[in-house]
């Protein structure tokens, strides 16, 4: 059986291409650090991101359209309602992404004096790490041991 290899297949129902366009910016990745963070206000986000007022409110704003944040309102008294930010499951499963990213950062870009974030489980203080592994249980070490196959999606390229 002779199967398609990766350059038969169209590139733009890539999955990541289309991850990458709603959260593929600066400012929504440090968003979204921020909520899984706790942090749940306009002004403390604007506060630690340092964003421009307007694109937070761009970003948040399309977060929340995507479904990966939801608005909740609150009023503190004496003032008028507004709105928190808090993640949707949609949102909740970047996760994964964001520690990668960081660890990724603390190996590669980090200062001498080490990383300025470390995880670790509450449960018992050790650190946290990711792994790949395989639905039948294997460790996956690396891209070298694994096979992209086209997905039910896939379509082939136009000849």
């Amino acid at each position: 059986m002779n199967v398609p290899s990766r350059m038969d297949f169209r590139a733009d129902r890539c999955s990541i291409e289309r991850t990458l366009d709603i959260v593929g910016e600066k400012w929504t990745f440090l968003v979204l650090r921020e909520a899984f963070s706790g942090v749940r206000r306009f002004a403390d986000m604007q506060a630690i991101t340092g964003a421009p007022r307007q694109v937070l409110s761009a970003r948040l704003a399309r977060l929340v359209d995507e479904g990966l944040l939801r608005k909740e309102p609150y009023r503190e008294p004496g003032q008028r309602q507004r709105d928190e930010y808090r993640l949707t499951d949609k949102g909740r499963d970047l996760y994964p992404l964001m520690v990668a990213l960081m660890h990724w950062g603390d190996k590669y870009l980090c200062d001498d004096d080490g990383p300025p974030v470390r995880l670790t489980h509450r449960g018992c203080g050790a650190p946290v790490e990711q792994h790949f592994r395989c639905a039948d249980g294997h460790d996956v070490s690396g891209p070298r041991e694994i096979t992209p196959v086209p997905g039910e999606g896939a379509e082939l390229r136009s000849a």
